[in-house]
Parts: C-alpha cells; structure tokens; sequence
C-alpha cells in the first residue's frame, strides 16, 4: 500500500485549529516551541510540518505532541472539557514513557504497515506502506519508478503506530535510517517465496526495498493511575 494518507475532516481536527490549540497550551504551560518539539522527540522543523498537516499525516506524531503538552490524545484533537477544580480525581494526566530498543521491536512486531517519510520540497511527504521485518531491518515493496522507490543511501524516517481514540492511549515507534534496492537475487527470492510482503493496493510492485536503522526510538502514552499505551 503507498497511498497517501488524508486527514479526519472533523472540524476540531482541522490543522489551523489543532495548530491554534497547541500554540494556547504552550503558552498556559510557558513551553517555547523548540521545547515541545524536543520534548516530543522532534525536529522543529518537521514539528512544524505535522501541525501544518493535521493529524491525518503523523497520528503517532500527535500522540507524543499531546504526552508532552500534559494532554491526552483526545483531549488535543478535541479540546480539553475539565472537570470543576478538586473533581480531577488523582492521577488522571498521562505520562510518556520511551521504550526500549527491544520494546520498539516488540511494539513493531514481524509485519504490518507503517509511514514512510521522505526527503521533497517544500516540505516531507509521507506514504502508508505494508512492511516486514527482516533481521533487525525493514522491508516493503513498491513499483518502479514510484515515489518510494529510493537510491541505495537514501535518508528516510520510518514510523509504526498504534493509537486508540475512545482510551486516548498509544505508541509510536520511529525509525530513522537508509533505504536501499534489494538487488541480490537470493535475497529477492527467498522473501517473495515467503510471500513476506503483501502490499494491499495490489497490483505489480516488483521493486524490494529494505531500510537499514541507524536510530530506533519509541514512546508510549500511560496514565499516572496505571493504565498504558495499547
């Protein structure tokens, strides 16, 4: 699958509102922008962009976005509705917590789909892709000549995520890398007789591409009271 992903069309998700609600908490918390997008485990730069897009381009994004403004995922896509004060309850505010490599292994698991970020002017562009593991690297499929088909040595990010609205919890793993063609024949031929990939846009995606991690790190949103991330 390499379609790209689209927003809620929910008016309190569009993103000059949502940008509008984290600019508001930055402000009541005293937080610069430098130190949120740190905090979340972000470039300011691509900070920005996920604001710009709306939670339709990086959900994991706004998860970690929502952990570090002291809000839940629901509360920023839909805005805060306190309770009168000492009514709170103790506890109740959610806590990010950074996973372990192995946790973010783990958390990936053997296959799924993920987002694949790559390097376009003016600005990052994002693709849903259906991957596998393969010995501690990452492997989807794509047609020649497509956007996701990449030069051996391209720099791409590429996260998994899960996030589950109704309990405002979630994880996010990132992983930062190189892209390169699967050209060795054996190793072509041993992951399509294993079937390892089916992309679900279908059609002929001849093209193995593999990315190599150079960094993996990965957060989850838990509640002071003991609930975590899905």
């Amino acid at each position: 699958m390499t379609q790209p992903s689209a927003g809620t069309g929910d008016h309190r998700t569009e993103p000059a509102v949502l940008a509008q609600r984290v600019a508001d908490r930055r402000a009541e918390l005293g937080m610069a922008e430098q130190e949120l997008a740190l905090a979340a485990g972000m470039a300011p730069r691509y900070l920005r962009q996920v604001l710009d897009a709306g939670p339709g381009f990086d959900p994991g994004g706004f998860v970690r976005i929502a952990a570090a403004l002291g809000l839940t995922y629901k509360e920023l896509l839909e805005g805060r509705s306190d309770p009168p004060p000492g009514q709170a309850g103790p506890g109740a505010g959610p806590v990010l917590v950074h996973l372990t490599s192995q946790e973010c292994w783990d958390m990936v698991g053997s296959h799924g789909v993920g987002r694949i970020a790559l390097p376009a002017e003016p600005s990052p562009v994002v693709f849903p892709v259906n991957y596998t593991v393969d010995a501690r690297t990452l492997v989807y499929r794509t047609a020649l000549g497509a956007p996701a088909a990449l030069d051996a040595g391209s720099a791409v990010s590429f996260q998994v995520d899960r996030v589950d609205e109704r309990l405002s919890q979630g994880w996010s793993v990132l992983v930062a890398g190189t892209a390169e063609p699967v050209d060795d024949p054996a190793a072509v031929r041993a992951l399509a007789e294993r079937r390892a990939v089916e992309p679900w846009a279908g059609g002929k995606r001849p093209l193995w591409m593999r990315i190599r991690p150079g960094r993996v790190t990965g957060r989850r949103i838990e509640t002071a009271a003991g609930g975590h991330g899905l």
